[in-house]
């Protein structure tokens, strides 16, 4: 039986839509509340504003695609659902970056896992950056809140044999693993979250705050980049944003002029930062597109001789923490193990090798499992410090320069992850380096990993969480924004998503994006109510 496409049957009952790939003359839009992005921060902050009654536009460069265009084909997902097409790289092309670019941000196209802030990650923000309000305590509600609206709760299906390796060598090694906890309602376990949910089971913006926020009279603008403010003195005073064909590629000539009371980014780390640089918003301090940082991602492969199928099944479901807090907050740096799914392009891609060589590893993709560490980057002196630049043509682009700790995190996650696949019970494990090969020992893995020349585009890394580069504070020589989202230097803008973080936090960001913008909305209502 079909699943029906939600999103169109709002558009039948009368939605107000715009789409700016098919703009025949120039717009001018109104609003009391205007917000650039449609993901986690910009679809929690539209839906809550909209339902105080204030009328809201919702901004998002890439396209609308719902239910009845998600097909599980890699082929058109990444071209059409990700950030530069599926090809953003930081500026040395030595870490690919996967973020969203549709209607529904990134919560489109992750995978579903949900975590709370670390309470050492909120404790650590207050005692080193100034962040006010924000401790465990005080979260608490706003996570119990977004979990609620969002469906929040551990994975009660039994893990696929995927996942089910971390609890296995876990076990053997006495670590700690447990289950992660999915925004989904209704899932059906087809383990294809990454291209879009064709049965509406995963509760991204698009199918929840998005579709409250148009039933509230609120409009939604798609197709449309948000280029530059338009500021006088400590006002914003518009918003220029430039219609894109329909493929989000280039704009179209087309300019649509956004007039609102309030103004609230919410791009995510990178593109955030990007909109402050071109238009030249007020930074005497040099904070923006600073001390942006990645959950930096290294992978290890491992076959089996039992037929893991990776490509099938909710895609993350296990985790590990063991290695998350073992040397303290501020020491060496940590990481948390997870497993991504094995689809055919991203696994070619992964696996490496050429020609008869990537066949022969592709045709055991049945049988291949794969695990990934997520860095924790931003805590220590020495962690890698990301920046936000423009290109020429004014797009933006991460340039994040490794650093020595950073490196040696990598290679002590890729001997945690070899360690964890052969007590599982692998048959062969490789880290995902262009000098190493699949061995069949722990004892040849660990002298392979300790001597591989951990270099950009020798080791495969990825993200697929930004965080920073409008860091909150209260000392505005630190921090781009105040603990409460507003802006240092414009009084009716406020910045809604992860670049708030001031490190990254240790763990998948969406339900702390959630959290954390769902109470900034709510003092926004205030603020708006009562400006001082």
């Amino acid at each position: 039986m079909p699943v029906p496409d939600l999103f169109k049957q709002g558009l039948a009952r009368g939605w107000k839509t715009h789409d700016g790939s098919r703009l025949e003359n120039d717009l001018t839009l109104e609003a009391d509340v205007a917000i650039v992005g449609s993901g986690a921060g910009g679809g929690t902050t539209a839906e809550i504003l909209s339902a105080a009654g204030y009328k809201v536009l919702l901004i998002e460069e890439g396209p609308l695609k719902t239910s009845d265009d998600f097909k599980m084909q890699e082929s058109a997902a990444y071209s059409a659902l990700y950030q530069e097409g599926g090809g953003r790289v930081s500026k040395d092309g030595a870490i690919a970056i996967l973020q969203g670019r549709a209607v529904g941000g990134t919560t489109l196209v992750n995978w579903t896992s949900s975590f709370r802030t670390p309470p050492q990650t909120l404790a650590h923000w207050a005692d080193a950056h100034n962040v006010h309000g924000h401790d465990a305590e005080s979260m608490a509600p706003w996570f119990e809140k977004m979990e609620q609206r969002l469906g929040v709760a551990p994975w009660m299906v039994p893990a696929n044999a995927n996942n089910e390796v971390i609890a296995k060598g876990c076990d053997k090694l006495g670590y700690h693993w447990a289950v992660i906890p999915r925004n989904v309602r209704g899932c059906w376990n087809l383990g294809y979250c990454g291209m879009g949910c064709p049965t509406n089971a995963k509760q991204s913006m698009l199918v929840t705050t998005i579709p409250s926020t148009l039933d509230a009279g609120g409009e939604l603008l798609y197709l449309a980049r948000a280029d530059k403010l338009l500021i006088e003195g400590d006002q914003v005073i518009g918003l220029d944003c430039l219609g894109m064909d329909a493929r989000s590629v280039a704009p179209n000539g087309k300019r649509i002029r956004v007039k609102a009371r309030h103004y609230v980014l919410a791009g995510g780390g990178i593109n955030t930062p990007g909109i402050l640089l071109r238009s030249s918003a007020p930074d005497p301090h040099k904070r923006v597109g600073r001390r942006t940082y990645l959950h930096l991602v290294n992978f290890c492969a491992a076959q089996f001789e039992q037929a893991i199928n990776p490509f099938y099944g909710a895609p993350q479901s296990l985790y590990c923490d063991h290695f998350q807090w073992d040397d303290g907050v501020t020491g060496r740096l940590s990481y948390k193990l997870e497993v991504p799914p094995l689809h055919p392009g991203l696994s070619a891609t992964l696996l490496g090798d050429f020609g008869q060589a990537n066949a022969q590893r592709m045709a055991q993709l049945p049988h291949t499992h794969m695990m990934l560490a997520l860095l924790r980057d931003g805590f220590h002196p020495d962690s890698a410090e990301g920046r936000v630049e423009l290109r020429s043509d004014g797009s933006p682009v991460l340039d994040y320069p490794m650093t020595d700790y950073t490196w040696d995190g990598v290679r002590r996650a890729f001997l945690s992850m070899a360690e964890v696949q052969f007590a599982a019970g692998a048959k062969a494990v490789m880290p995902i380096h262009s000098d190493a090969r699949f061995v069949s020992t722990w004892r040849a893995a660990q002298a392979m990993i300790d001597n591989l020349d951990l270099a950009l585009h020798r080791t495969r890394l990825g993200s697929a969480h930004v965080m920073g580069g409008c860091a909150m504070g209260e000392d505005p020589r630190q921090a781009v924004v105040d603990s409460l989202g507003r802006h240092h230097q414009l009084g009716n803008l406020s910045i809604h998503d992860g670049s708030l973080f001031p490190t990254s936090i240790g763990a998948n960001p969406q339900l702390s994006i959630y959290a954390l913008t769902a109470k900034l909305a709510t003092h926004l209502i205030e603020r708006l109510r009562s400006p001082s």
